[in-house]
């Protein structure tokens, strides 16, 4: 069983429909409602984007990540799910110079569990990853964001900068990770 923790963003639904469609079967929670003594029962995480700051979110996040390594469960966070990932670990965001906001294409730094060949993905966001912390290791950039594809080393822990949920490259991914 999956859990998408929905963080607010205007792109979870895209991430649930696909989901659906794939047969994949999963629990949504807002981090609001989220029973963090229920997140044994799940095989994999997703985190998704988010809309706004909220500390609660960021808390409960935190906690999500945490329990993922310390148990070895799957983990993908998109967006701000990378970037709380990072952060969680210590290291640190910024924010961008412009809003990056449309299509982009990621190269593939190494070899990896969930893309091997450069894809084409929807990026929609106002911060970045700005420094990894040592257990994170960068497995895709682009032209504008050196941390595009993130894994916590030798785990299945991923975080992406763009929103996966909104291109076939990106749901290609989603699909090998649900599919770990």
């Amino acid at each position: 069983m999956l859990l998408v923790v929905d963080n607010g963003s205007i792109y979870t639904k895209q991430l649930t429909d696909f989901l659906t469609k794939k047969n994949f079967s999963f629990e949504k929670y807002t981090p609001h409602i989220l029973k963090l003594n229920s997140l044994e029962k799940y095989e994999s995480i997703i985190l998704s984007g988010r809309r706004k700051n909220d500390k609660k979110i960021n808390e409960v996040n935190s906690k999500i990540i945490n329990f993922s390594i310390k148990n070895d469960k799957k983990l993908l966070g998109i967006c701000y799910g990378a970037e709380i990932l990072a952060l969680t670990l210590g290291g640190t965001i910024r924010k961008t110079k412009s809003i990056q906001k449309g299509n982009e294409t990621i190269k593939i730094l190494q070899d990896n569990l969930i893309m091997n060949n450069s894809i084409n993905v929807f990026e929609s966001h106002s911060f970045e990853i700005s420094k990894l912390p040592n257990v994170l290791i960068p497995i895709g950039k682009s032209d504008n964001c050196n941390y595009e594809i993130i894994q916590y080393e030798k785990k299945l822990i991923f975080g992406t900068q763009f929103h996966p949920e909104m291109t076939s490259d990106g749901n290609d991914l989603i699909e090998k990770f649900c599919s770990l």
